[in-house]
């Protein structure tokens, strides 16, 4: 079994954050983050398929009722 550094399990419990919907600022203060802008900053490749995501969410909401 590979070793995982503690930071690789840090990155991977954020990127699940973000990628579950959790809200960019409780993620970057449940890393210990003073500002959104690191974490914003490091996740940022995530953030399309968030914004994506929310578009598809969002559209079905709007137009099933």
């Amino acid at each position: 079994m590979p070793s995982i550094r503690f930071h690789d399990l840090r990155h991977t419990h954020a990127t699940l954050m973000l990628l579950q919907g959790i809200p960019v600022k409780v993620v970057a203060e449940r890393l210990g983050y003073s500002s959104i802008i690191t974490t914003l900053d490091t996740y940022n490749h995530l953030l399309p398929s968030i914004q994506r995501d929310a578009v598809t969410i969002f559209s079905k909401n709007l137009f099933s009722k």
